[in-house]
């Protein structure tokens, strides 16, 4: 007889709830790198001139100076014309900027430096036609390394960048593979709350593939996320939330869930959080409820049933239809087969 798949396990989260929750890295917000208005409006206007793309080639070719302090100013510069003009953004790329602030990034010391070109970086990516060329030259690895080694704004920034990249899906596992996931949850664990946000952020996305969820869960995700979870003023829950609605749909996710105390943490949320936190919760809890009865009895001691019964009742039409779908689960007999599965 074939595996039947519950119609609830077919669809998770709503993808507008979701993009709603998380909204994507802007660039250049720190102003980290203050600048006068005179320095601005020189910029802008050297940009306007028909003279500008000779402007932005010098800044390209100062990138390969001698000089730190010449090479600071132009990735500086361009960072600053990257910030929010689209037009910049491709005119920069095409003069060949990506390939030696990527070699920057890659080969200096000096933590102010990577921080501009990090940044630049960063605001080139807000362009979907640069994201692969950025990639295909080499930016990962050493955006990795800024997660490791740079300044809280350049680690902040970085996180976004990867972000930005992680929305192919091939990146996506590259990402993984280059050690992002670690770094992510320490930025989750220890950044201000901006860091915590963008970490977050770029996770969500990276963790949409099954490797990087089981990396995420060794790597020790799932305290910070019940933690922040149980702080329902933090201001993170929503975001926690749908972290956490991608990493149980995994064994692993599923088992740290439990270990890290998460259910009863959940079940608070269906009880007392916004309409959008209890329809998540709701998914989270009937993800881990299908296939274990130790889990299901768990979650019915937590005295999960009246909460979700007021849900089926007066929560939006999804969540009416999930909390009902997960009572009844919950009230079938346990099998005699599974009491020892978690």
């Amino acid at each position: 007889m074939g595996t039947h798949i519950p119609t609830y396990m077919l669809t998770t989260i709503d993808d507008n709830s979701s993009s709603s929750a998380f909204s994507d890295c802007n660039s250049d917000r720190s102003g980290e790198f203050p600048t006068t208005s005179s320095e601005s409006r020189r910029l802008l206007m050297a940009c306007a001139t028909e003279n500008s793309d000779d402007f932005i080639r010098q800044l390209v070719l100062n990138l390969d100076s001698c000089s730190i302090d010449q090479q600071k100013q132009a990735t500086m510069e361009i960072r600053l014309l990257a910030k929010n003009k689209h037009e910049n953004r491709l005119k920069i790329a095409k003069a060949g900027a990506i390939k030696p602030l990527i070699s920057l990034m890659s080969s200096s010391h000096d933590l102010h430096l990577q921080e501009h070109v990090v940044t630049a970086i960063l605001n080139l990516s807000l362009c979907d036609d640069n994201k692969d060329t950025i990639a295909s030259s080499g930016a990962i690895e050493p955006l990795v390394n800024a997660l490791k080694t740079g300044t809280p704004t350049a680690k902040e920034n970085a996180a976004c960048a990867l972000l930005r990249l992680s929305q192919n899906d091939n990146h996506k596992v590259e990402i993984g593979r280059a050690g992002a996931i670690p770094l992510l949850v320490n930025l989750l664990e220890g950044g201000g709350l901006r860091g915590k946000k963008d970490a977050l952020t770029a996770l969500y996305s990276v963790c949409s593939v099954k490797e990087n969820k089981v990396r995420a869960v060794r790597a020790g995700i799932m305290k910070p996320l019940v933690e922040l979870m149980a702080d329902l003023g933090s201001n993170m829950v929503d975001k926690c939330a749908y972290v956490l609605s991608v990493l149980v749909t995994v064994t692993e996710g599923k088992t740290a869930l439990v270990e890290e105390g998460g259910i009863p943490v959940v079940v608070e949320i269906v009880e007392v959080g916004s309409q959008r936190q209890k329809e998540i919760a709701v998914v989270i809890l009937l993800e881990i409820c299908e296939e274990s009865a130790v889990y299901r009895s768990m979650v019915c001691r937590e005295g999960a049933i009246p909460p979700l019964v007021a849900l089926s009742q007066f929560g939006t039409n999804r969540a009416k239809q999930k909390a009902e779908t997960l009572i009844e689960l919950l009230r079938q007999p346990r099998s005699g087969n599974d009491g020892g599965r978690t």
